[in-house]
């Protein structure tokens, strides 16, 4: 893969190094550029190094290396649902019971083993960077780098807030609140391998919610990340008395759904090379749709 520009007046003599760096091009990624076989770093179509000054109107083009393949990742070619896709990031509409990447328990049947297989298959040279990983049992909107670059810029982009998500969640018994922050520092539960649990030397954690219907035994919410720690809607809401219906994890009720019920509804974010404000929706998940039918 290879990105190209044109030095702009206000980059005149600029060494290519610090060009390249305003362009997002980390300081990791250029050496594995400088230090590859594949990789190289041209001005008007001849090989410079990045203490070459650029000028007004130069034509910059890197290649970069090609992405390091998982090989121990087993390619699977079931169908995926995905809703965009360029040279640069995939969005996806995960389905609940797939999981995000393989473990040991879980070895197959992943996103990351049907993305291997649609790379494969439709001759992408891509690696599999999951920028906003979920759950098995979440379902919705997902989003996927395709190259390092991508992957690094997405990330920085995420720190600062610019790749944003929403989600619905069925909450059980009623919020106090119709809308709210809960403000909890989240780490391991020392009790357990997998949970997550609210605790005084946890990171950071916030989660904003909307109520949007009310039912006699649960609430219907939308929910507002402004962090990203693992489990943490679930972890929040349970910390609150409203643990998610399904979540039996979690504590919450599975008389009306055998799965968490949570959905990764909408996702926005700058387009990492473009720049271009981009958002997708999904609708919510038919089996929690359906609950909402059957108690209306």
């Amino acid at each position: 893969m290879y990105l190209e520009w044109n030095v702009a007046a206000d980059e005149e003599n600029l060494m290519l190094r610090t060009f390249l760096r305003g362009k997002y091009v980390s300081k990791l990624l250029l050496t594995s550029v400088k230090f590859s076989e594949d990789g190289m770093i041209e001005v008007n179509g001849i090989e410079e190094n990045v203490l070459y000054r650029v000028k007004t109107g130069d034509h910059v083009r890197i290649t970069f290396p090609k992405e390091q393949e998982n090989e121990r990742l087993l390619a699977e070619y079931g169908e995926l649902p995905i809703v965009f896709e360029d040279d640069f990031i995939l969005v996806l509409d995960k389905p609940a019971g797939m999981t995000s990447i393989p473990s040991q328990y879980h070895p197959s049947g992943s996103v990351a083993n049907h993305l291997k297989g649609h790379y494969l298959k439709n001759n992408i040279d891509s690696a599999i960077h999951i920028v906003t990983r979920l759950d098995k049992e979440t379902s919705g909107l997902m989003l996927i780098a395709k190259t390092r670059y991508a992957h690094g810029r997405l990330s920085t982009l995420h720190q600062t807030g610019h790749v944003t998500r929403q989600y619905q969640a069925l909450v059980s018994g009623n919020m106090e609140t119709r809308s709210g922050s809960i403000i909890a520092p989240i780490g391991r539960n020392p009790e357990s391998l997998i949970e997550r649990a609210v605790v005084a030397d946890g990171k950071y954690a916030k989660t904003n919610y909307e109520v949007l219907a009310s039912y006699p035994t649960f609430d219907h919410v939308k929910i507002q990340l402004e962090t990203g720690r693992t489990h943490q809607i679930r972890v929040h809401f349970a910390y609150v008395g409203h643990p998610l219906i399904g979540d039996n994890m979690y504590g919450g009720p599975t008389e009306l759904v055998q799965r968490h019920a949570l959905h990764s509804c909408h996702l926005e974010l700058i387009h990492p090379f473009t720049e271009e404000k981009m958002a997708w929706s999904s609708d919510l998940a038919t089996d929690l749709a359906a609950i909402l039918t059957q108690h209306k």
